[in-house]
């Protein structure tokens, strides 16, 4: 007797037709879209019924239905005349569904691990509230538009990012037949204001002004995107990396961090060594952690926190223009004028690649103690001696 499959060969199954015993099928296209598929036999012809796309209908749900449709055959009903045969229909998901279902069949070939989270991070942040319970067939560009609007200047590079992603999902629905027509976003930008013409770079805080700032960080209630803003100034990292953190990177003992090469953008891993005022964050979040190699930032365990949600940190302070990102600015700015530390050292501890790639082959050293020593000055210098 077939064993059948399981659920993680359907989520992981190749183009083909794929057998689950009884008559029931797998049928996987070319595009990744996944639609279950029962045989039947009467009168010596067989025919085939679609069940419904596999990105909403289980494999449990699909044995169910494919059952009760032989029961139905073997007592003469007539099942003909409510499901057309050959071709399955499939039936249309919901837009949160469709998105699902589109990152899990697109990040096979995405490179690191960060940009496979943050792609859907992204939507589930700032779309889905908007309209992912409805079907993925009545998302129109003004409902995009309406989603938008609330970050578009707030969070320019955010929202561009949202709406490319929001393309890729409608082009995906439509490939897999359930819109109609191709993803209707051409109209989005006109319904928008023009976004500020920006010189590529983040807006930084002067670093003179970055101690008073985190004074007031401190005086706020402990919650875990304030810790993400005192966190990420004081190591000097990317918000993502600090947004993705979890705990089994982390040697307190050691005070040091090394984030595993899939998350960095060089796709190196990056040790980050930090001071005591550190230590004591971390431990006091420790404390509140609900599993060992969980998100050290979170709100609800497995889900990191938005760029929303920390933004909304600076902006509730008053800060209306400044990113968080801004801080790497401000670190890279005091290091330059009030420490006497070599620029390769800067570099290392902000986690540079050398466009020199022959400099870059012959120079290997973390310079672990010298950055440690600068990112105690700098921990002194913006926090003091507390966290």
């Amino acid at each position: 007797m077939m064993a059948g499959l399981t659920a993680l060969q359907v989520r992981n199954a190749k183009p083909g037709r794929h057998a689950d015993g009884r008559g029931l099928y797998l049928v996987v296209r070319e595009s990744g879209s996944r639609a279950w598929v029962a045989r039947v036999q009467a009168d010596g012809k067989r025919r085939d019924f679609g069940l419904g796309s596999a990105a909403i209908v289980s494999l449990g749900e699909a044995r169910s239905a494919a059952a009760e449709l032989r029961r139905k055959y073997k007592s003469g009903e007539d099942v003909a005349a409510r499901r057309a045969p050959t071709k399955p229909v499939p039936d249309v998901p919901s837009w949160a569904e469709a998105s699902r279902a589109c990152h899990s069949a697109m990040k096979a070939g995405w490179r690191t691990a960060k940009h496979i989270d943050s792609w859907i991070a992204c939507l589930e942040n700032h779309v889905f509230p908007a309209f992912g319970d409805e079907p993925v067939d009545r998302i129109d560009s003004v409902r995009v538009r309406e989603a938008l609007a609330p970050i578009w200047l707030t969070v320019p590079e955010t929202a561009q990012r949202a709406l490319q992603r929001i393309g890729v999902v409608l082009d995906y629905a439509h490939v897999n037949g359930w819109c109609p027509n191709e993803a209707p976003l051409r109209s989005v930008r006109k319904g928008l204001p023009r976004q500020p013409r920006r010189d590529g770079h983040y807006e930084a805080m002067p670093f003179a002004d970055v101690p008073a700032f985190v004074a007031m960080l401190r005086a706020l209630p402990p919650t875990a995107g304030r810790d993400v803003m005192i966190f990420t100034i004081l190591t000097a990292v990317r918000s993502n990396e600090t947004h993705f953190a979890v705990w089994p990177e982390f040697e307190l003992d050691q005070a040091l961090w090394t984030i595993p090469g899939g998350r960095m953008k060089t796709g190196k891993p990056h040790g980050v060594p930090f001071a005591a005022a550190v230590v004591e964050l971390l431990r006091r979040r420790c404390e509140w952690r609900s599993v060992d190699d969980g998100l050290v930032f979170s709100n609800n365990g497995p889900k990191p926190l938005s760029d929303m949600t920390v933004t909304k940190v600076l902006r509730d302070m008053g800060h209306l223009r400044i990113t968080v990102h801004g801080f790497h600015s401000a670190f890279t700015d005091w290091a330059a004028e009030e420490t006497d530390t070599p620029k390769e050292v800067v570099d290392k501890a902000l986690a540079h690649q050398l466009p020199d790639k022959v400099e870059a082959a012959y120079r290997r050293t973390e310079f672990l103690v010298k950055r440690r020593g600068l990112m105690e000055a700098w921990t002194h210098y913006v926090a003091g001696a507390g966290s």
